[in-house]
């Protein structure tokens, strides 16, 4: 298995000092480790504060809105909820992917599975890319209609009229709209991650040409 190959050739020339050569490129290897790590984790981050704050307007909704025979409902009729479920949605699908991913990323037993590994190195983040993507494309597609409000549009509508009780429009204006920026957020994040995936399983085949040519002798 080529990786695993390649962690034991690393660590076996982690000691070869005049090679320089190999040692930038261990040392990018660890880099991109580490910055994919790191990105990994702000992407758990910001998806679990997108599912939070989508799912608690959501809740909101749900448990406020009326049916259409009352004299006055706090929604209107027609409610299009389905860009903020598909917040919702992104943010778990972010959350789970990168637990995931994180937990292949440092714990041993789970990284020896080399090939496994590798793939959800790029799984993770082609995953919430394309989930925050779809939610995004959601939203966007709702708010170009004007055909029905979304939770976010009659929210923010009515943000200056002071509640007593739920539902209090201005909170959920802003949560909604935090939960749409944070998805918008992690479009370039999770592309960022994608690239360092991409940039160590560049170096790591490059590493293994090179440690195998190392071993083979020159034929005169």
């Amino acid at each position: 298995m080529p990786e695993k190959r390649s962690n034991a050739s690393t660590s076996s020339m982690e000691g070869d000092s005049q090679d320089l050569h190999l040692q930038s490129k261990l040392r990018t290897i660890r880099m991109a480790d580490a910055s994919g790590a790191g990105a990994g984790l702000l992407a758990l981050l910001t998806g679990m504060a997108v599912m939070g704050a989508a799912g608690d307007v959501l809740r909101v909704y749900e448990e406020t809105h009326l049916p259409s025979e009352f004299w006055l409902p706090l929604w209107p009729e027609e409610m299009n909820s389905a860009p903020t479920i598909a917040l919702v949605v992104a943010g778990a699908v972010v959350a789970l992917a990168n637990v995931v991913g994180l937990a292949f990323h440092h714990v041993g037993a789970l990284r020896a599975q080399t090939s496994l590994h590798q793939i959800l190195t790029f799984l993770t983040p082609l995953l919430g890319f394309i989930a925050s993507l779809a939610a995004i494309s959601v939203y966007y597609a709702a708010d170009a209609s004007d055909a029905h409000d979304t939770v976010l549009s009659w929210t923010c509508r009515w943000r200056d009229v002071p509640m007593s009780q739920a539902p209090h429009w201005g909170p959920l204006c802003a949560q909604s709209r935090a939960a749409l920026y944070l998805a918008v957020m992690l479009v370039p994040l999770e592309a960022a991650a994608l690239a360092l995936a991409g940039v160590r399983a560049r170096v790591v085949r490059y590493t293994e040409r090179y440690l195998d040519a190392r071993k083979t002798p020159v034929l005169n």
